[in-house]
């Protein structure tokens, strides 16, 4: 069941060597993708990008220089790999981190398998939009993103300038 729009636009980029070739099939993109549209969001963009810093700044770079994307999801690459780099990457391009994202996903995924910790995903703002990065594992990314799910929405409406009342619980 999709819930109502919620007025914000998304993006979603897929970091993966195997994806970006065309030997493995992206399945964490489209997920991130449905999973939004569930939450309301609009997604306008997908992209997907191999684990080279230099592309994944480029694509993040791009994604969010117009301001139409309220909320950049990324997925794979923050693992302890070699090539393991979208965290970097998003740093580089961040103005301000979000670190309490990052920090949510975790706790709540740490409930789930003690392998939580060794996420290094990050969560940060560049200009008007919101970058997030996500587990490559569909499993994980659906983890994930209901951590942080019920906070999007208020967040997002507090950085973009909307009516976002803080007093407000929200549960």
């Amino acid at each position: 069941m999709t819930k109502e729009k919620n007025g914000y636009k998304a993006g979603v980029l897929t970091v993966s060597d195997r994806s970006f070739a065309g030997q493995r099939e992206d399945l964490g993109g489209p997920l991130l993708k449905e999973l939004l549209e569930d939450l309301g969001f609009e997604v306008v963009d997908m992209a997907i990008v191999p684990d080279e810093k230099d592309q994944i700044v480029e694509a993040l770079k791009i994604m969010t220089e117009s301001g139409d994307l309220a909320l950049v999801a990324t997925t794979g690459g923050t693992g302890f790999s070699p090539r393991d780099i979208t965290p970097e990457a998003t740093i580089e391009v961040c103005d301000r981190l979000a670190p309490g994202l990052a920090e949510m996903m975790r706790a709540y995924s740490a409930k789930i398998t003690n392998r939580a910790c060794l996420s290094r995903a990050q969560a940060g703002l560049r200009g008007s939009s919101l970058i997030i990065n996500f587990p490559g594992s569909p499993k994980a990314i659906k983890e994930n993103l209901q951590a942080i799910a019920h906070s999007l929405e208020h967040g997002l409406d507090m950085l973009r300038g909307g009516q976002a009342d803080c007093a407000k619980e929200n549960k």
